[in-house]
């Protein structure tokens, strides 16, 4: 006849770890080591609209230049946002506070929206479709997450 014990006890359940003591910084960074070889075009920001990181299909649709020169930089400095009129105007500062990377920081939410801006001088004006999502880390948004994909007519 087979012989069965059982024992209780307590599980043993061990402290939460910090983000430092698990080898992580903050889910900024975190994020933006994934991001910087995302095969797809996306961007990181922090909760100050300054850029964190970005993929190399990301560099090259919107224009903003090898990392080193743009990583640490507000990304409204980065990029040469248009409107949408037939004149192409450069985005007032009001508007482009409304891009869907900096919004969905100000409002907590996901944000989606059309782009429109010139890559380069000279070149014609590229339209994108922005989807992004905010960072949260606890209680607070640290940043936000953008996809981009060109807008073909």
């Amino acid at each position: 006849m087979p012989h069965v014990e059982l024992s209780l006890s307590g599980a043993i359940v061990p402290p939460p770890r910090t983000p430092v003591e698990t080898g992580f910084g903050s889910g900024v960074e975190r994020w933006a080591s994934t991001v910087s070889e995302a095969a797809e075009p996306c961007l990181i920001v922090d909760e100050d609209g300054v850029i964190r990181a970005f993929s190399p299909a990301c560099g090259d649709l919107l224009g903003v230049g090898k990392p080193v020169e743009a990583v640490g930089r507000p990304l409204v400095e980065r990029l040469s946002l248009i409107d949408f009129t037939a004149n192409a105007a450069v985005l007032e500062d009001s508007e482009a506070e409304k891009i869907p990377p900096l919004l969905a920081i100000r409002s907590r939410h996901l944000a989606r929206g059309l782009i429109r801006l010139v890559p380069e001088p000279g070149h014609p004006p590229v339209t994108v479709d922005a989807v992004t999502t905010p960072l949260v880390d606890g209680d607070g948004i640290v940043g936000s997450l953008t996809f981009f994909a060109p807008v073909r007519y």
